[in-house]
């Protein structure tokens, strides 16, 4: 968890297979602890071919059956399906011709918003970006994106700047 913090959460990311790896992830989160996805992660990246969104949105009911057996991922139908549909989402995106990237951070106009919160208790669950890009994935085919999650989500992917102030990550990262 240190490690995450300190090298990954809220560095700003465009490339697309980060970007799905995190969505899945957030999404694999829904119920569960943070530090529960994490142990899972290699199993996850192996479970869906590093995340290749063309490979993930080609699987169909018998390889949904085969990652409802391994243990190296969170076994939820639901979330198995909703990661090979989100794929299909990200697919469909680049073929009219916008990349992952380019339309997520086009909810922030490109640039990470920087919340500047002094304590945790002060950052939110949701804002109205996350509730607006929420609404836009789902209405696109994606799954397991509501409010949280895509908060979650920009927080991860650096699309929001959540470290606390006194923080050393806060500075570097702003």
């Amino acid at each position: 968890m240190v490690a995450y913090h300190d090298e990954e959460w809220g560095v700003p990311s465009r490339d697309e297979r980060h970007l799905f790896e995190m969505l899945v992830l957030e999404g694999a989160q829904a119920g569960l602890s943070w530090s529960t996805i994490l142990r899972k992660r290699e199993g996850y990246r192996r479970a869906f071919a590093g995340f290749d969104a063309g490979v993930v949105a080609l699987y169909g009911e018998s390889d949904t059956e085969r990652l409802m057996q391994d243990a190296s991922i969170v076994r939820n139908r639901a979330k198995i399906e909703a990661t090979i549909a989100n794929a299909g989402a990200i697919l469909e995106l680049r073929d009219g011709g916008t990349a992952l990237a380019d339309h997520v951070w086009s909810f922030v106009d490109g640039s990470p918003v920087v919340g500047g919160w002094g304590s945790m208790d002060e950052i939110p669950a949701t804002t109205p970006t996350s509730s607006a890009l929420s609404k836009d994935l789902k209405r696109r085919g994606f799954r397991f994106v509501g409010p949280t999650t895509c908060y979650s989500f920009m927080q991860a992917v650096g699309m929001a700047n959540d470290h606390v102030t006194s923080c050393f990550r806060f500075e570097q990262l702003t």
